[in-house]
């Protein structure tokens, strides 16, 4: 029986990064500059259905082993969380989805997040298979989901717990993320 070392690679990654990162800025793209244009383009081939939300469910919680970081509801509060710096992304975060293109969400699953423990995927699961998990992760958004994705103006930083990237916290004032009646 094959076990995967995913858990033991995130852990040893998350040692890798920066003090520095946990500051990162959450509009800053997370795919490289000479790669965002190409990437931004890039749309689902799958079709929306809930057979493919239910598919990618099975993915995000099984061989992606999302959840580990993720957390079950997306929240980026999984059991590995408190243990990275940055925190894992809050997908239920509305300014997430605002300012992300399908596109650039498939490549950083498929290849990684520089300065974060996102590693790539691209080795462990298909392009069809992320654009599954995609599709089960766009359901966490809520109101503010698929429709809202690339559009908008900054938010300001998504702060969770320990100051990372992950939830919303207790930001107040310039730079924190703004509710939907401010905008």
């Amino acid at each position: 029986m094959k076990t995967s070392m995913f858990p033991l690679l995130v852990v040893l990654v998350s040692f890798a990064i920066p003090a520095g990162a946990a500051e990162r800025h959450m509009m800053e793209p997370l795919v490289p500059a000479d790669k965002l244009a190409a990437t931004q383009g890039l749309t689902s081939p799958l079709p929306s259905s809930p057979e493919i939300v239910e598919q990618g469910q099975a993915l995000y919680n099984g061989k992606g082993a999302c959840f580990n970081c993720h957390g079950k509801d997306g929240g980026g509060n999984g059991p590995l969380a408190s243990q990275l710096n940055p925190s894992p992304r809050n997908f239920q975060h509305h300014g997430f989805w605002r300012h992300r293109t399908e596109g650039e969400i498939f490549w950083v699953i498929k290849n990684g997040s520089v300065g974060t423990s996102m590693v790539g995927f691209g080795g462990q699961l298909t392009d069809e298979e992320i654009w599954r998990i995609i599709q089960y992760v766009r359901s966490f958004a809520g109101e503010h989901g698929p429709g809202m994705m690339g559009h908008g103006e900054g938010m300001g930083p998504m702060m969770g717990p320990g100051g990372g990237m992950g939830g919303m916290g207790d930001c107040e004032g310039e730079g924190c993320p703004r509710s939907d009646s401010n905008q």
